[in-house]
């Protein structure tokens, strides 16, 4: 069976953007208008105002981010002077942090909040050993607490982060997870998931996981457990859940991504996560999940189906974005290998639109899941078949196909483009063709 994408390939977790700090501006006779930053103000890396200013031994001062980033990446040098520089040497800077903070309040800019002490590396230790003492105690509710404290001070800055993950934030937590999968916890049912879900929150921080950690998340009563809190828990517990389980499934071999789609009731949790969604990451984490489980099974594809994927899916594809188009779109085609997921998808009235749709609007990747979906719908020589060509034909798929191979597109889209066309070819004289379709006209079945 060909897809579009092959089985082994895989769909990549987005990625969180960075937001390069904002330079100061006034108003000026209504427009605003950018201020002109003092030259000493200025980190000499980023060429940004600085936030957090240190200097090295060789004098010159920098945005802490900026410089640690720069040694990070293994320089271990001044950039300015190319003098020696450890991260160890950097020395906050109060004077010239406070002159950029009086400089921002006489300028009426937003002032530069001072910035909290990075945290020490027997600091981060102390906590992280501070959770898995809780685990083993099976104290959940302390344990989250500690969690949560991990998440905000890795959150503080990268810094804090590297410095946490360099102590095994990603292991402990991981540990600590599993501990309290396994053995008797604490507390009502409600406050061990909460606790449960601030440890997947921040462990979310420490991406991505090493393969101790993912073995940890990936034990049998560790996916029970974060299936329940994903089914479950409250409403950050259930994305931090859902991005956890991307996590893993995206970076795991395919023995693991099996024993993730045979742990009982993952396929529903999904599925619901994208039926009542909780945060839009949260949905595009399950999609990326789903399209996982489903790519490389027909079982898992067929059990999909059966919980109502498809229907859940075309509502979803109406007014998605970009981002949550492709992905659904990934779902949907995998979903359509099974024939639980034909019959679902020829019984729909929204599936044939939304596809048609989708071509062209979204993006290259999403026009292949299309023609490929469709093409899963169209081909059989039966009478669900050609109900779903006369459909295309008359949503206008006829004429954007025609477009695809003028425009060009290559492989496996190409073929079934072109298959298309011919199905289609022989419903064109009965079949009226109309430009545009009125989704909110469409009878939806839930």
């Amino acid at each position: 069976m060909v897809l579009p994408m092959s089985r082994a390939t895989r769909l990549v977790p987005e990625l969180p953007l960075l937001r390069r700090g904002r330079r100061p501006q006034v108003a000026d006779a209504g427009n605003e208008e950018e201020l002109a930053v003092p030259a000493h103000f200025r980190c000499p890396i980023s060429l940004e105002l600085m936030k957090d200013p240190v200097t090295a031994p060789t004098g010159i001062t920098y945005d802490r981010e900026s410089v640690e980033g720069w040694l990070a990446r293994g320089r271990g040098t001044c950039p300015v002077t190319g003098g020696p520089v450890r991260l160890t040497d950097l020395v906050p800077n109060h004077a010239t942090r406070r002159m950029i903070q009086d400089w921002c309040v006489a300028n009426q800019a937003e002032r530069v909040p001072t910035p909290k002490v990075p945290v020490a590396e027997a600091d981060a230790a102390e906590v992280l050993a501070a959770v898995s003492a809780a685990a083993r105690r099976g104290n959940a509710a302390a344990c989250g607490l500690l969690a949560a404290r991990a998440r905000a001070i890795g959150k503080e800055s990268d810094r804090n982060r590297r410095c946490l993950a360099a102590a095994g934030a990603a292991r402990q937590l991981s540990s600590a997870f599993q501990s309290l999968a396994g053995e008797p916890v604490e507390g009502t049912s409600a406050a061990v998931l909460g606790a449960l879900g601030k440890i997947l929150a921040a462990l979310t921080v420490f991406f991505p996981l090493d393969d101790e950690a993912r073995r940890c998340i990936a034990s049998p009563g560790s996916l029970k457990t974060l299936v329940s809190v994903l089914s479950h828990g409250d409403l950050a517990a259930r994305a931090s859940a859902a991005i956890v389980l991307r996590e893993l499934a995206s970076s795991a071999d395919r023995h693991t991504v099996d024993i993730i789609s045979r742990t009982p009731g993952v396929c529903s949790a999904l599925v619901g996560l994208v039926r009542n969604p909780v945060s839009p990451q949260a949905t595009k984490a399950a999609l990326v999940t789903a399209y996982y489980l489903v790519s490389g099974s027909d079982r898992a594809a067929a059990r999909f189906a059966e919980l109502g994927a498809v229907p859940v899916v075309a509502e979803l594809l109406v007014d998605a974005d970009k981002g949550t188009s492709e992905k659904a779109l990934a779902v949907l085609d995998s979903v359509l290998c099974a024939d639980a997921g034909l019959e679902s998808a020829r019984a729909h009235a929204l599936v044939v639109p939304v596809l048609v749709k989708k071509m062209f609007r979204v993006s290259d990747m999403a026009t292949e899941f299309a023609v490929s979906a469709l093409w899963r719908l169209c081909r059989a020589a039966d009478a669900g078949a050609g109900a779903c060509c006369a459909e295309a034909l008359r949503v206008g798929a006829f004429q954007k196909l025609l477009l695809l191979l003028q425009v060009g597109c290559g492989g496996v889209t190409k073929d079934r483009a072109s298959e298309l066309l011919k199905l289609l070819n022989g419903f064109r004289g009965s079949v009226e063709c109309i430009e545009t379709v009125d989704f909110k006209g469409l009878k939806r079945p839930f």
